[in-house]
């Protein structure tokens, strides 16, 4: 949990869903830095795990902090190098985390929304899995090779853009506007916004370049 937007319902459906399937035990809940504010309203979860300087954290947020006495706490210095979200992700994957999905990395801050995008090539970087997600979208990297449902997708569309360089070979099959073997750079990249799945199951493939993928709903 990070200290952007976070719709409470949405997040802890997600989560009771998850505790509802006996994944509670595999799963490493952790709050950076405001976003344990998010954990003090469903006080009905807890968090594992507190990363940050905890200058944006409420007075309130800093006693519901000091009542968990099970509560891992890492406090970082101010002048950091990087963000509390950044450094939560970091901390995490030094302890063996591969499957990432961060909520509250999305808002009004558009300067963060750049920084958690850019930990998903980071992920990538190290072989760990990094999604975002809020009530709206579900934005994550996506592989050469990826298949989508259509019966099990998040929301209706389906947009891609290149990250860090052009995608060459890019094929969209499936698709209500496929393409087969396009060099997609970012000048371009309106080509394949708000594109929607239009047949059983859709798949993506190209052949270089890294293809951000974000899934929304109105």
């Amino acid at each position: 949990m990070s200290g952007g937007n976070i719709q409470d319902g949405f997040a802890l459906g997600f989560l009771k869903k998850r505790i509802e399937e006996g994944k509670r035990e595999s799963l490493k809940l952790v709050a950076a830095d405001k976003g344990l504010e998010w954990f003090m309203r469903n006080p009905e979860i807890t968090p594992d795990l507190a990363v940050g300087d905890f200058d944006s954290l409420s007075e309130e947020g800093e006693a519901y902090m000091r009542s968990l006495s099970d509560l891992e706490i890492i406090r970082l210095c101010p002048e950091k190098d990087d963000s509390d979200t950044q450094s939560a992700v970091n901390h995490i994957i030094e302890k063996g985390a591969r499957d990432i999905l961060i909520f509250g990395a999305t808002g009004t801050r558009l300067d963060h929304v750049l920084a958690n995008l850019g930990l998903l090539s980071m992920g990538k970087d190290k072989g760990v899995h990094i999604s975002i997600a809020d009530q709206w979208n579900y934005i994550t990297l996506a592989e050469s090779g990826t298949v989508l449902k259509r019966d099990s997708q998040f929301g209706k569309y389906v947009s891609f853009f290149t990250v860090g360089g052009d995608v060459d070979g890019l094929t969209l099959k499936g698709f209500k506007y496929p393409l087969n073997k396009y060099r997609l750079t970012v000048a371009d990249s309106g080509l394949t916004v708000s594109n929607e799945i239009a047949e059983e199951t859709a798949e993506i493939t190209y052949d270089s370049g890294q293809l951000l993928m974000i899934m929304s709903r109105d």
